[in-house]
């Protein structure tokens, strides 16, 4: 006897793909419209196919800031990761000390982004800041508004102290789902602690840290808010990234066709980057 398949649960998904349609793709759909026209006010247009993309693949600018943003986000990804998991690790896990650790470690997530740019760019000034002032003390020349390097440190640093927490909370997620029977058999076997990292705990944070890479890599490639307010994308381009150069195109400019078309490749970047990672990372675990 064949079993007639229900598909009536399907009609429960249909406000999801309409929500979707609404907010993303009619947008896309609206982007892609203007990155093959010249646009000069609302009611005059002019078709110019794949002119704007020649632009954006031609121009030094967005390519040093494509270079400046690769750097920035291979980076953040090298300095939090490890640190979210050593975070993680020294968290308690029982009474009241792994609630408070919860809350403290979850604080500078709750801290919107332009606010995290304001207060980095009091922390870091030498008159007035703790940061800028101990930098200064230890007889560094330390002013991140004239010396790009210090610009460059800074946003990084800003960076790791805004986006490590998240990190942390995923792998300590990660770290509670393992079971006990785990631990107890390298009691047994006297396994060392490194040995239990190696052995049980990382390759059970594999699918963890593959949405922290992914969240993480993503959300820095898009930076802009902080280091807009901390530094103006100063001194020079030092820390002028992609999303940047993108809004004072399309809102500084209003060049709307070659930002709609700037913006495209930078979705495709985006999207290429994160394949290549969860590919890499999935063929790995399949070769152990």
């Amino acid at each position: 006897m064949n079993k007639v398949e229900n598909n009536k649960a399907w009609f429960l998904v249909l406000p999801v793909f309409a929500i979707v349609a609404f907010s993303a793709i009619i947008p896309l759909m609206t982007v892609v419209n203007y990155s093959v026209q010249d646009i000069f006010d609302p009611q005059t247009r002019y078709f110019v196919g794949t002119e704007w993309f020649k632009m954006v693949m031609t121009d030094s600018d967005l390519h040093g800031a494509l270079l400046r943003q690769f750097i920035f986000s291979f980076t953040i990804l090298a300095i939090e990761i490890p640190l979210g998991i050593a975070v993680a690790l020294m968290m308690p896990t029982k009474g009241r000390g792994a609630s408070l650790a919860l809350i403290l470690v979850a604080i500078p997530l709750l801290i919107p982004w332009n606010v995290v740019g304001t207060i980095w760019q009091i922390f870091g000034r030498g008159d007035i800041g703790l940061f800028g002032a101990a930098m200064n003390g230890l007889g560094i020349d330390y002013n991140y508004a004239s010396n790009p390097m210090h610009a460059w440190l800074t946003v990084v640093l800003m960076d790791v102290w805004h986006w490590t927490p998240l990190v942390a909370l995923l792998c300590y997620s990660g770290l509670r789902a393992i079971p006990e029977v785990y631990y107890q058999a390298a009691r047994i076997d006297r396994a060392s602690r490194w040995a239990v990292f190696r052995y049980i705990q990382l390759p059970k944070l594999t699918n963890v840290l593959i949405i922290g890479v992914l969240l993480r890599f993503m959300d820095s490639f898009m930076i802009y808010a902080e280091p807009f307010v901390l530094t103006g994308g100063g001194p020079g381009t030092s820390t002028t990234f992609l999303s940047q150069s993108l809004v004072t195109q399309a809102i500084g400019q209003f060049d709307l066709g070659p930002a709609a078309a700037f913006s495209l490749v930078y979705f495709l970047i985006i999207l290429a980057v994160c394949w290549v990672f969860y590919t890499t990372i999935m063929n790995m675990q399949k070769d152990k």
